[in-house]
C-alpha cells in the first residue's frame, strides 16, 4: 500500500509569495489534479505519475479537461480541484442566496457574538428607483434601536443570570445574549462576510445560477468569483451562462399561482406543522435495520417486523443505538424515515435553519403580513412599543420599495420578518438538528421550533426518535433508556 497527500489547500498570499521567490511556472492550478485525477481509469500507470504528467503539460491538462467535462459529460473531475473564497461587505440577503448550495462550505460572521456597527448595503435597485432616501431613514432608525437595546439588553441579562454574572468568564454569554436579542431590529441589508469552500463543480454551478439571479448584488459577486476562478482554472469552470430555467421557472409560477394570493393573512398558522410522514415509520425503520443485518429481501424485512412486538422491536432498537456517542450520528437507516413540515420562522430563526443544507428545504419571500418575531427580551426591558413603532416603519418602507422595485424590497426588512418554509427532513437529520438546536447553547428561536419539531415527531414515531434532543440532556436520556450514562459527556461551554 503506498498513500501520498497530493495536495491541501493553501492560503492565497502564500502561494503569491512563494511564486515571486520561483521560477515562473504554469502547472500553480487545480486543474492538474481533474486532468490526472480523470485518467485514472484508462491510463495503467500510478496516480503520482499521471499528477507528474499533468504537472508538465498543463495546456494538454486542459484540453483534457475541457474534453472530458464538456463532450464526455464527466462532470466528477472537476470535483478534485478546490477554491476558497473571502467574500466580504455583502447583505444578509444576499447571504441567503449563497447559502442555497448544499455541497458547498461556509462560515458567517455571527451577529450573535459580533457587535454591529452601522455597516449595510445600499442596492442598486434603491439608487436606480430613486428610493435611496426612504431606505437610508429607515436603516438608519433601525440600527439605532439596535444600538439602544443592546445597552438596555446586556444589564438585563446580567441582573436576570446572577450567577452567570459573578464568573467574569460567563460575561461574553451574557454580553451575546444581548447582542442576538438587539439584532431583530436590524434589516437584511446589514453587511456581513463569510468563508466559502466549494469544489469547482459546485462554484460552476453556483456561477451559472448566479447568473439568472436578478439581484444586482448578487451579479457584482457573480463576476468577481468567476473571474478569480477562470484566472486560475479556466479549463473545468466551461457552463457559467445564464438559462431560462433558472431565471423564469419560479416567476412563471408565481404567475400561473397567482389567483392563490390573498393580501391579507386571514387565518393564523401554527410555527410548526407536521404535514406529511412516513406511514408505520417505525416498523419500516426496524425493517431497514433488519435488511442491513440478514440476507433478506426489503419486503420480506417488512412483513417480519410487523410481527414483532413492541417489545421486540424496541430490542432492535436499543441494539442500534447502544453504543451511540453525543456526537454520532444515528444509522444510515434512520434515512428511510421522513418528515415534511411547514414553518412559520424569523429571519434570524431562518439565517440558522438554512445551514442544514441535507435537508431539502424551499421557501416563500418574507411576508410582513405574517407579523414579526420579538424576543421575550425587549418585551420584558418595557421596549415594545419602541420595537413595533420600527416594525410599523419598516412595513410602510417595505410597501413603498415593493411598489417601486422589481426586486430587492425585502432588504429593507428586519430580521424580526417571517416567511413561510416548507422542510423535509429524513429521521437521521433530524436527530442532528434535534442535538444542535435543542441544545441548551443554540439560540432561543430556532431552539423553540427544533424543539416544537422534535415533539411532533415522537409523536408519530415514539421508536425511532427515542434519543432525540439536545446533547445537553443526552446523558440523562441514554441513562433512562440503557440503566447507565454513556461513556462520554458533551463538554461543558
Amino acid at each position: 500500500m503506498k498513500v501520498i497527500l497530493s495536495g491541501y489547500n493553501v492560503d492565497s498570499t502564500v502561494i503569491e509569495e512563494l511564486k515571486k521567490t520561483s521560477p515562473p511556472r504554469d502547472d500553480i492550478t487545480p486543474e492538474t489534479l481533474s486532468a490526472s485525477y480523470a485518467r485514472i481509469s484508462r491510463d495503467p500507470r500510478s496516480v503520482d505519475e499521471l499528477r507528474a504528467v499533468a504537472r508538465a503539460e498543463v495546456q494538454r491538462a486542459r484540453r483534457s479537461n475541457r474534453t472530458i467535462i464538456f463532450k464526455m459529460g464527466h462532470h466528477s473531475v472537476a470535483e478534485h480541484a478546490v477554491f476558497n473564497f473571502d467574500i466580504i461587505g455583502v447583505s444578509r440577503l444576499a447571504i441567503e442566496e449563497i447559502e442555497k448550495f448544499r455541497l458547498c462550505a461556509f462560515t458567517e460572521k455571527s451577529q450573535r457574538y459580533i457587535k454591529l456597527k452601522d455597516d449595510f448595503v445600499l442596492p442598486e435597485e434603491v439608487k436606480k428607483a430613486g428610493k435611496q432616501e426612504l431606505f437610508l431613514d429607515t436603516i438608519r432608525a433601525q440600527n439605532s434601536l439596535y444600538q439602544k437595546l443592546y445597552k438596555r439588553l446586556k444589564p438585563y441579562f446580567f441582573e436576570k443570570n446572577i450567577k452567570l454574572a459573578h464568573d467574569p468568564k460567563k460575561h461574553s454569554i451574557l454580553g451575546g445574549w444581548a447582542k442576538e436579542d438587539a439584532r431583530y431590529a436590524v434589516s437584511l441589508a446589514t453587511q456581513s462576510q463569510l468563508g466559502m469552500t466549494a469544489n469547482a463543480r459546485n462554484l460552476e454551478f453556483l456561477i451559472r445560477r448566479f447568473a439568472s439571479n436578478k439581484l444586482a448584488e448578487i451579479g457584482e459577486l457573480n463576476h468577481k468569483i468567476y473571474e478569480l476562478a477562470k484566472e486560475v482554472a479556466p479549463s473545468i469552470i466551461l457552463f457559467t451562462e445564464g438559462n431560462d430555467f433558472d431565471a423564469k421557472t419560479y416567476e412563471e409560477l408565481k404567475v400561473k399561482s397567482s389567483f392563490l394570493m390573498n393580501p391579507l393573512i386571514e387565518k393564523k398558522d401554527e410555527p410548526v406543522c407536521l404535514v406529511d410522514f412516513t406511514p408505520d415509520a417505525d416498523t419500516k425503520l426496524i425493517a431497514a435495520l433488519l435488511h442491513t443485518s440478514s440476507f433478506l429481501p426489503f419486503r420480506e424485512c417488512m412483513e417480519k417486523a410487523r410481527t414483532f412486538t413492541p417489545e421486540k422491536n424496541m430490542e432492535y432498537l436499543k441494539k442500534a443505538l447502544k453504543h451511540m456517542e453525543f456526537y454520532d450520528a444515528v444509522l444510515r437507516e434512520f434515512e428511510y424515515v421522513d418528515l415534511t413540515y411547514n414553518l412559520i420562522v424569523s429571519s434570524a430563526c431562518f439565517a440558522q435553519l438554512k445551514r442544514h443544507r441535507m435537508a431539502t428545504l424551499t421557501t416563500q419571500s418574507y411576508n410582513p403580513d405574517l407579523g414579526v418575531t420579538i424576543p421575550l427580551s425587549v418585551e420584558e426591558i418595557g421596549a415594545r412599543r419602541e420595537f413595533m413603532d420600527i416594525i410599523e416603519k419598516t412595513n410602510a418602507a417595505y410597501c413603498v420599495l415593493k411598489e417601486s422595485l422589481a426586486v430587492g424590497a425585502e432588504y429593507i426588512l428586519t430580521n424580526a420578518h417571517r416567511r413561510r418554509v416548507l422542510l423535509k427532513v429524513n429521521a437521521r437529520e433530524l436527530y442532528h438538528i434535534s442535538r444542535l438546536r435543542e441544545d441548551a447553547t443554540a439560540q432561543w428561536d430556532i431552539r423553540n421550533t427544533a424543539t416544537e419539531m422534535s415533539k411532533l415527531a415522537k409523536e408519530v414515531m415514539p421508536l425511532t426518535f427515542l434519543l432525540a434532543g439536545g446533547k445537553d440532556t443526552y446523558p440523562a436520556r441514554y441513562k433512562d433508556i440503557f440503566g447507565k450514562p454513556p461513556k462520554l459527556k458533551p463538554p461543558e461551554i
